[in-house]
């Protein structure tokens, strides 16, 4: 079982120092949030309360999450890094693909995608990119950004890329894994046919048993039950050794501390927030190590 701390709603300031921290404390890695930006007026259609209201105001920071990811991983050696999640829709695969095959090569490719189709359709519009299509570009993309990671000339003709024989220099040693965030039924069949991973926003024991039988069953459909998948399950309920063992025993591979505005306060002192990675250590990452 892996341990993740998030860093979403941060200053971002105090993020390499949470970073040492947290790999001197014991956790496997650190979790960023992103938004391009936040409208000032916008649809609460977030996925996640009952209200449709997000956990975050237009005065919450989102730094951009490769310069943050780089920053943290210049002073670690072993904590690997992932985006809970990126918008990857709003974005084009050949700029994704660089900014993470670069930021694998500086952290020795200790970085995953968490990647996500996006629910705010402000943002898309602001882009000029269309929401309704997102699904499929986000697939397109996929199949884009592991051709280019492979090195060497690709070309590609889609629905909605389309470019001749092309170089991106360097490549990963490695591809990057890529990790699918949400629980809708399309997220979790985009997760079991082409995702190395899933990576959820906070669910029940309850509901994370049905998300990783579903799991199961598409990747078992999709013809990939014996591939590697990585499944990082955030609970909304205090996680403790019996729970997790159940879960791993499910194919969950991680859980997470969730963001210290939750835990201490959005006010909390770096200080403060120490103390709650050590009591997570203490807790949680200790007694569950050999799940």
């Amino acid at each position: 079982m892996q341990f993740w701390q998030s860093t979403a709603f941060n200053d971002p300031l105090e993020l390499p120092e949470i970073a040492r921290e947290a790999e001197r404390l014991g956790f496997s890695g650190l979790l960023v949030s992103e938004h391009l930006m936040v409208p000032a007026k916008f649809k609460p259609d977030y996925l996640y309360s009952e209200d449709g209201q997000p956990p975050f105001t237009v005065e919450t920071p989102f730094p951009d999450p490769w310069v943050c990811l780089a920053a943290m991983a210049a002073v670690t050696t072993r904590i690997r890094f992932c985006t809970l999640v990126h918008i990857l829709p709003l974005h084009h695969p050949l700029e994704v693909a660089k900014s993470l095959a670069t930021l694998a090569l500086y952290s020795n490719n200790r970085v995953v995608l968490g990647a996500g189709a996006g629910w705010m359709k402000e943002e898309f519009e602001i882009l000029g990119v269309d929401f309704a299509s997102r699904g499929r570009r986000f697939n397109e993309m996929i199949e884009v950004m592991r051709l280019l990671w492979q090195g060497g000339p690709v070309e590609y003709h889609g629905e909605f890329f389309d470019f001749p024989a092309i170089v991106q220099n360097p490549a990963p040693s490695k591809p990057v894994p890529i990790a699918i965030g949400g629980a809708s039924n399309a997220a979790l069949k985009r997760a079991a046919r082409l995702g190395d991973g899933w990576c959820g926003a906070g669910n029940s024991p309850e509901e994370a048993e049905e998300i990783l039988r579903k799991l199961a069953s598409l990747r078992e459909e999709a013809g990939r039950e014996n591939e590697p998948f990585e499944a990082i399950v955030p609970l909304t309920t205090e996680p403790n050794p019996d729970v997790l063992k159940h879960l791993s025993d499910l194919g969950a591979t991680g859980t997470v501390s969730y963001p210290f505005s939750y835990t201490v306060g959005p006010d909390a002192t770096l200080e403060q927030k120490f103390d709650a990675m050590k009591q997570f250590a203490e807790y949680v990452i200790e007694p569950c190590k050999d799940l």
